[in-house]
Order: C-alpha cells, then sequence, then structure tokens
C-alpha cells in the first residue's frame, strides 16, 4: 500500500505544480494570459486536497504500524 501512496503523492504535486507550469507556457506562447488564470484555481484546488487525503492516509498507516 505505501507505493500507491508514493504514485498518489507524485500525482497530487504534479497536478500542483505541473498543470499550472504547463499553463504558463501555453500563456506564453499565444500571449493570452486568461489560460494561466483560470487554470490555477482548478489545479491548486486539486492538488491541494490529493495532497492532503495522501498525507492523512500515510499519517494512518504509520500510526498503524
Amino acid at each position: 500500500m505505501k507505493n500507491n501512496n508514493k504514485v498518489a503523492l507524485l500525482v497530487s504535486i504534479i497536478v500542483l505544480v505541473g498543470i499550472p507550469i504547463l499553463f504558463l507556457i501555453i500563456s506564453i506562447s499565444t500571449g493570452k494570459w486568461g489560460y494561466l488564470a483560470w487554470s490555477l484555481p482548478p489545479s491548486f484546488a486539486a492538488g491541494f486536497t490529493g495532497l492532503m487525503i495522501t498525507y492523512n492516509q500515510m499519517k494512518k498507516e504509520k500510526n498503524s504500524a
């Protein structure tokens, strides 16, 4: 189960950081900054939610072991 937590942590970090970087590149290349502005709230919400759920699950597994 620890492997799944590592994958979930990696995915959460990618969503939290990678998606805004992708949209930053798109915004720079097109010159339309709305892409970046509209991508930030959903990516941060999804990233932080996944991060908190993963952290709580890792904490539960650590306490039970």
